[in-house]
């Protein structure tokens, strides 16, 4: 954990905010940021997901996205299989504003509605989940504008309800909130020439005890992403993009006790889009999993799907 702490800290100078490009390609200067993951409806081996966001098309902005994502849980002791489906949606509404020229203020708010199978039948949960806040700082820019790196610092505020009831089962992660106050470190690194683009994302939250004593494990997201632009005419833009992204949990503690079966990684795969158009932008993600070892694998990843809506400001 110390390795990640460290490592975290020599790359804090690369997280969000961004904008350079070709003038070859009709993308606005300022045009990308990426803000770490907001969907961490709790914070353990599944259901807080790296969703972040990515956008190419609207620097400054306020905005609605819809994440969902589909887990297989083995629910039932005396059975080998993964085969009780849960699934984690949450909408988000967001918005980034200008502070300066380098610095701006992200802030977000989830609403969740999960639901899983169980042996005993469907359970359901919804209503409003954490918010975050995260100052984005632009560290350096090349004379040339080709590169561009950003740090970040951030944190989640416990609006969400944690319930004691849903540890009970294989997925603590069943909430709609970590009950405690998080702090995030994030990074990005930026690269754009003519019509291609290319994201280095990394982001580290700090998870603390809540008032039940329990604290989820600490979570490390890191993701790389190419996009391409494959029209510009008029007021329309159209990308798409493709990369890949991986996460690591920490073990959860419980009265300061280690956990097991609470950690573990995940790398999936993904494909999207953004289109713009005058100050509206739209964009989708699909990600699907190459490798996944959640819960001591008790709980395997199935599929992501996101999709938001941003208007300029």
């Amino acid at each position: 954990m110390k390795k990640i702490i460290v490592l975290m800290a020599l790359m804090m100078i690369q997280a969000m905010y961004a904008g350079t490009v070709s003038d070859s390609i009709s993308i606005p200067r300022d045009g990308y940021i990426v803000v770490p993951e907001d969907c961490d409806a709790c914070g353990c081996a599944a259901g807080n997901g790296s969703s972040g966001f990515e956008s190419l098309l609207n620097p400054q902005f306020i905005g609605i996205k819809y994440f969902a994502q589909h887990y297989k849980a083995k629910e039932n002791l005396f059975v080998d299989d993964v085969t009780q489906d849960q699934y984690f949606n949450t909408l988000q509404l967001w918005a980034k504003v200008p502070v300066t020229e380098k610095l701006s203020i992200y802030a977000s708010l989830l609403f969740h509605f999960h639901e899983k199978q169980t042996l005993q039948g469907t359970i359901r949960i919804s209503g409003i989940g954490d918010a975050s806040l995260m100052g984005i700082y632009r560290l350096l820019t090349s004379e040339n504008r080709i590169h561009q790196l950003n740090g970040g610092i951030g944190i989640k505020i416990p609006l969400g309800k944690f319930d004691e009831k849903g540890l009970s089962g294989i997925n603590p992660s069943f909430q709609l909130g970590t009950g405690s106050w998080d702090y995030q470190l994030a990074l990005n690194y930026q690269f754009r020439k003519n019509r291609t683009a290319f994201l280095l994302n990394t982001d580290y939250t700090v998870k603390t005890q809540n008032r039940k004593y329990y604290r989820f494990g600490n979570q490390w997201n890191y993701a790389a992403t190419g996009f391409y632009q494959i029209s510009g005419a008029g007021n329309i833009i159209l990308s798409t993009k493709a990369g890949l992204q991986g996460e690591v949990y920490g073990r959860n503690r419980q009265f300061d006790e280690a956990l097991p079966d609470t950690a573990g990684n995940a790398l999936y795969g993904k494909v999207g889009f953004e289109t713009a158009y005058k100050r509206f932008s739209l964009g989708s993600e699909v990600m699907l999993p190459m490798y996944s070892h959640l819960a001591g694998g008790d709980i395997e990843a199935k599929s992501r799907f996101s999709i938001f809506l941003n208007i300029g400001i």
